[in-house]
């Protein structure tokens, strides 16, 4: 009864969210509430004082819980982390976060959400979206799509190319719309009721697309010849997963590409 009573009040503590010295005593209290009801037998008193010892060290901050529990468990589980590719870790110190990032402080400020303004689309930006939006998504049958062509229609394409749905965030002195990361998402799901399909199309090029790489780190030679040419649609960019068991991760892709010329002509071999 000593155990039970002890996992119980450790459920509830973790339910609710309570550690350290309060945790420590409600679970004291808990294991001696049982060790009662057992009338003190001497099973109950070992199991339910090792129980106890073994909570109180990991519910109270101490220098034993931080060399025997927590450096040993963060060190075996960062032993277990891929590695980060010298790409992958100078994304990760680029940018920066909005609010989202109080999520993680374990401290929200949650004024600072209540105070930020609502996006608001703005004049050009409304109009797009109640002008070519609709007319795009008259084009689209959804289960023509999906199940009998496997493909827009070539009018759709067409559209798409012809009114700037693929350039909707690249500014307006390279060719593209200019559009705000609102607008690009009030688009991108108005589509979507319509079809999936059409809005991953207009969706890819505008945010896993090169577009935006270009904007802020290409040079001003790879922005003139690049940017134009995706904003009007003559280059289409894709975003290709291979492996079965990444899905849309690119960096837990566990396949090696090696290639080998023969011929003049490249053959790649998968291992």
């Amino acid at each position: 009864m000593s155990v039970l009573l002890l996992l119980i009040s450790a459920l509830i503590l973790i339910y609710v969210g309570v550690g350290g010295t309060t945790a420590a005593l409600v679970m004291s209290i808990a294991t001696l509430v049982g060790l009662f009801q057992d009338e003190w037998h001497i099973a109950s008193i070992l199991f339910g004082g090792l129980f106890l010892a073994l909570a109180l060290i990991l519910v109270i901050p101490s220098e034993l819980r931080l060399d025997k529990f927590s450096r040993p468990l963060l060190g075996w589980v960062r032993s277990r982390l891929p590695k980060l590719s010298s790409t992958e870790e100078e994304a990760l110190k680029s940018g920066s976060v909005d609010w989202d990032g109080e999520l993680f402080s374990g401290k929200p400020k949650w004024s600072k959400l209540l105070d930020a303004k609502p996006a608001q689309l703005s004049a050009e930006e409304q109009a797009f979206l109640d002008g070519p939006v609709e007319k795009l998504c008259a084009m689209l049958d959804d289960w023509k799509i999906t199940h009998e062509h496997y493909d827009l229609p070539e009018k759709a394409w067409k559209f798409i190319r012809e009114n700037g749905f693929f350039g909707l965030v690249i500014p307006k002195e390279d060719g593209g719309m200019g559009f705000s990361n609102t607008a690009h998402s009030e688009i991108v799901m108005k589509i979507s009721t319509r079809s999936v399909s059409a809005a991953v199309t207009v969706m890819v090029p505008n945010s896993l697309g090169p577009g935006e790489l270009l904007m802020h780190y290409g040079t001003d030679e790879q922005k003139k010849h690049y940017l134009p040419r995706l904003s009007g649609g003559e280059e289409i960019p894709c975003f290709a997963l291979t492996s079965p068991v990444a899905g849309s991760d690119a960096g837990a892709i566990p396949d090696k590409v090696l290639c080998a010329r023969a011929s003049g002509t490249a053959k790649k071999c998968w291992a």
